[in-house]
């Protein structure tokens, strides 16, 4: 049973190690199943898109090191 267990487990590691490559297509999936509006889920694949080639990141990791510089330059102006 353990055996067939770790068996299991190397080939779903193996077989999922690509799929960190496709998260960008997940958001727009999900818009387009729970509102079926097509053109949403077009537009935010390519803003996700056009954020990560100009920037090198994806959009929430983009937003959220804008937001702590902008703590920061805060935290800065009370000091």
């Amino acid at each position: 049973m353990k055996l067939k267990n770790i068996i299991i487990g190397i080939f779903l590691i193996n077989t999922l190690s690509g799929c960190a490559q496709n998260v960008a297509l997940l958001g727009p999936a999900i818009t387009l199943g729970t509102t079926g509006n097509v053109m949403q889920a077009g537009i935010q694949y390519g803003t996700n898109h056009a954020i990560k080639q100009e920037t090198g990141k994806d959009a929430l990791t983009y937003i959220s090191d804008v937001v702590e510089e902008d703590q920061k330059k805060k935290k800065l102006k009370k000091k």
